[in-house]
C-alpha cells in the first residue's frame, strides 16, 4: 500500500513553516498568531458561529468540536489573524521558541491542517519540529493533541539544530555529510547557538542570544525616528523598518570605515523607500542611510543598541565550542551552519567566519607564547556554512528526513500511543535518547 506524504510542521515563535516531505519549499508560510475574540481561552461567552465551516468536515474536526464546543470555530490564523485584528485579539501562543498556550496552539494546528494543508490527519505521519532544551512534557503535550484530537497515523518530533544541520548538506562548501556541527539559528524572536555532535545536542553548552529580527527592526524603527523621518504614518512605522531592514540590509566589515563611505559618498549608498500609506494610500518616500549596515551589526557590536546585552555573537559561538567535549570541538569549528530569516544578510557568513577566526588565532597564539614556543598548534579551521536553503533550513531538513524510506519505523505510532500514553514521546528512535 503506498503512503502519502508525511505532513512536515516548523512551528517558530515569528513563523510557521508547513508543507509536505519530499518539496524544496514549504506550502505555506504563516506568522505564528491566531485572532480569537475573546483574547484568551474558550469561554461560554464567546459569539456562536451558525455551521461549522465546510473545511473541517473530518473525524478529528468532530473530536475538537465536541470537546470545545463549536463556537470556538470563530478564529483565524496567520495573515488572516493580522488582517483581523481590529476586531479580533490576537494572541501569540509561542514565546522564545516554547509553546506557551496549548489551546491555542491547538487551534493554530487544526486550521492549518483542515484549511491550508487540506488533508485527513489520519492517512498521514506528521513531522513536528522542537527547540533545543525542549522540556518532555511539552513533547507529551504535543503527542497528546496529535493522537488524541488530530488521530495522526504516525508522530516524529525533530530538533530543530539536527534539521539545519541535514538542509546545509545541499551547500558546495560541505565536503561530507555530517551531523556535527555548531548551528547557529536567528528567526524573529530568539538566537540560539546550538553544538551538535554525530546528531546529539550538547545541551550544557547551549547559548541563547536575546538579539533576533524582532530586535533588529525595532532598532531601525528607533534610528529612523530619531533621524527625524516623519513621512513614515504612525501606523506603517513597524512595516516600514522591516522593509527597509530585509531589503536594504547588510553586513559590513568596519563600522567605522562604513561611516566614512558614507559620508565621502552618500550619493552612491544612500536608498530610498517608497511606500504607501495604509489608510489614505498617499505615497511617501523614505531616505535609508546608516541603518542599512547599523540593523545586522548589533549581532556583532550589542552595546549600539542596548546596553542590557554586551556579548557579540562571535564570542558566543566561541564560547559554545570551547565549553563543548575536547574531541569535537574541530568538528564544531569547521561547520558552523547559519539557519533563519536573521542569518540572511550579505556578508553575514563572511563576517563571522572571520571573527571568530580571530578569536581562535589569538587564543592558539597565546597558548605558544604561554609555553615558550615548545608548544606549536596546528591552525584552528573555521568554516561558516552559508546556502541556498537558509532561511527555511529547519522546515527542508524536516522534508529532507521525512521522506526518507526509513522515516515510517522512527515515527510513534497511533497504536504504540494507545498501548504506552503520552509518555512514549519522551523516546526518540533515531538516536535512542530519553527526554
Amino acid at each position: 500500500m503506498s503512503r502519502l506524504a508525511p505532513v512536515v510542521i516548523d512551528n517558530g515563535t515569528g513563523f510557521t513553516k508547513m508543507g509536505f516531505a519530499g518539496n524544496n519549499d514549504p506550502s505555506f508560510i504563516q506568522p505564528t498568531v491566531i485572532a480569537t475574540r475573546d483574547g484568551g481561552s474558550s469561554s461560554s461567552g464567546a459569539p456562536s458561529v451558525p455551521s461549522k465551516p465546510s473545511f473541517l468536515n473530518s473525524s478529528a474536526s468532530s473530536n475538537l468540536a465536541s470537546k470545545r464546543g463549536v463556537e470556538d470555530l470563530d478564529f483565524f490564523i496567520g495573515d488572516e489573524a493580522v488582517a483581523n485584528s481590529k476586531t479580533y485579539a490576537l494572541n501569540y501562543p509561542i514565546r522564545h521558541g516554547q509553546i506557551e498556550n496549548w489551546d491555542h496552539m491547538e487551534r493554530y494546528w487544526e486550521q492549518s491542517i483542515f484549511k491550508y494543508l487540506r488533508c485527513e490527519p489520519e492517512d498521514h505521519s506528521f513531522l513536528l519540529t522542537e527547540p533545543p532544551l525542549n522540556p518532555p512534557e511539552n513533547r507529551e503535550n504535543t503527542a497528546e493533541i496529535m493522537f488524541e484530537s488530530f488521530n495522526v497515523q504516525g508522530l516524529y518530533i525533530a530538533v530543530q539544530a539536527v534539521l539545519a544541520l541535514a538542509a546545509s548538506w545541499t551547500s558546495s562548501k560541505v565536503s561530507e555529510q555530517t551531523l556535527t556541527g555548531t548551528v547557529i539559528d536567528s528567526g524573529d524572536g530568539v538566537t540560539h547557538v546550538i553544538p551538535v555532535a554525530e546528531g546529539y545536542v550538547i545541551g550544557s553548552s547551549i547559548k541563547s542570544v536575546p538579539i533576533a529580527g524582532r530586535d533588529l527592526t525595532s532598532f531601525v524603527q528607533n534610528l529612523l525616528r530619531e533621524r527625524g523621518e516623519n513621512m513614515i504614518p504612525a501606523e506603517d512605522s513597524l512595516t516600514v523598518a522591516q522593509r527597509i531592514k530585509e531589503q536594504y540590509s547588510y553586513v559590513c566589515p568596519d563600522i567605522v570605515k562604513e561611516f566614512k563611505k558614507y559620508d565621502q559618498e552618500g550619493d552612491k549608498y544612500f536608498k530610498k523607500y517608497e511606500g504607501v500609506h495604509s489608510v489614505t494610500g498617499k505615497p511617501y518616500t523614505v531616505d535609508v542611510g546608516f541603518e542599512r549596515f547599523l540593523a545586522p551589526e548589533i549581532f556583532f557590536n550589542p552595546e549600539i543598541a542596548s546596553s542590557d546585552y554586551l556579548t557579540p555573537l562571535p564570542e558566543v559561538v566561541d564560547t559554545v565550542v570551547q565549553t563543548s567535549p575536547i574531541d569535537v570541538r574541530r568538528g564544531l569549528y569547521k561547520n558552523i551552519v547559519l539557519s533563519g530569516g536573521s542569518t540572511m544578510f550579505e556578508n553575514f557568513a563572511k563576517r563571522l567566519q572571520r571573527d571568530i577566526k580571530r578569536i581562535a588565532d589569538t587564543r592558539i597564539k597565546r597558548s605558544e607564547a604561554l609555553s615558550g614556543g615548545r608548544m606549536q598548534s596546528t591552525p584552528m579551521e573555521v568554516n561558516v556554512i552559508s546556502h541556498k536553503k537558509q532561511r527555511y533550513a529547519v522546515w527542508f531538513g524536516g522534508s529532507l528526513l521525512a521522506s526518507t524510506g526509513e522515516f515510517h519505523s522512527y515515527c510513534h505510532t497511533k497504536a504504540e500511543y494507545d498501548e504506552v500514553g503520552p509518555s512514549i514521546a519522551r523516546h526518540n528512535r533515531v538516536f535512542g535518547t530519553l527526554g
